[in-house]
């Protein structure tokens, strides 16, 4: 039992200070000394601060991935093969997202963390997720590619990183949000208010017109017919 409070409260301390400096800015010692454990408790039961960062993520993804996997399978059986709209599968994917943490109030902080390992140096942590996680974010992008079959695959692929980057940075800067709100507008805002204000904002996005080519691509264009013209003139 001592052991178990001991992995808890280093994860705990971890993932606070993770969230709150960055991967490279926290050092072991950081954690123990706020943890009130050493560093020996530290190896013992990690053996690098890379695992350490990885045991962060699993807490999180663990169960993510289990409950999400049930919520595809629950959409799929539903739909009898047919295709799922997108509404559906970003609405499932946000309420999925937000039940996991929420024994811990501790939304913000992996979403913190999360913008983290996209933003930071940590290749480890993302062959990690990749490795441990692919086949439930691989599963619920066919799905995606399905319900948008208009969309190019690269642009999908920004699409759907532009959308995560939105939800990273609503819900990683919510208590600001909140005060912000309450100040400026008089609302108090819930959690389940911002997914209620967000779903049509991703949803728009995700469906918007293929952009029109570049200026370079336009005066490539452009150059060739002028080309072409003068070839009909001579």
């Amino acid at each position: 039992m001592a052991q178990l409070d001991t992995v808890t409260r280093i994860l705990d301390t971890a993932e606070v200070l993770f969230a709150e400096r960055g991967f490279a800015e926290t050092s072991l010692r950081n954690i123990t000394s706020k943890a009130k454990v050493n560093l020996a408790a530290v190896n013992y039961h990690f053996g690098s601060k890379k695992a350490l960062i990885q045991s962060v993520f699993s807490r999180y993804l663990d169960p993510f991935s289990v409950r999400f996997h049930s919520a595809l399978d629950e959409l799929e059986e539903r739909y009898q093969g047919s295709i799922i709209p997108l509404e559906v599968l970003l609405e499932t994917m946000a309420t999925t997202v937000l039940s996991v943490p929420a024994e811990r109030n501790s939304l913000k902080v992996f979403m913190r963390l999360l913008g983290l390992a996209y933003s930071q140096a940590q290749g480890h942590l993302r062959r990690f997720i990749q490795e441990q996680y692919g086949d439930v974010f691989t599963r619920f992008t066919e799905l995606v590619r399905q319900a948008t079959p208009e969309l190019p695959d690269a642009e999908r692929f920004w699409r759907l990183h532009f959308m995560l980057g939105t939800v990273i940075f609503t819900f990683s800067g919510l208590d600001a949000l909140k005060d912000i709100a309450q100040k400026d507008y008089q609302e108090h805002v819930s959690v389940r208010d911002l997914v209620r204000r967000l779903r049509p904002v991703v949803v728009a996005a995700m469906n918007a017109p293929l952009p029109t080519p570049v200026a370079s691509e336009r005066m490539a264009l452009e150059g060739k017919e002028h080309s072409n013209a003068y070839t009909l003139a001579d």
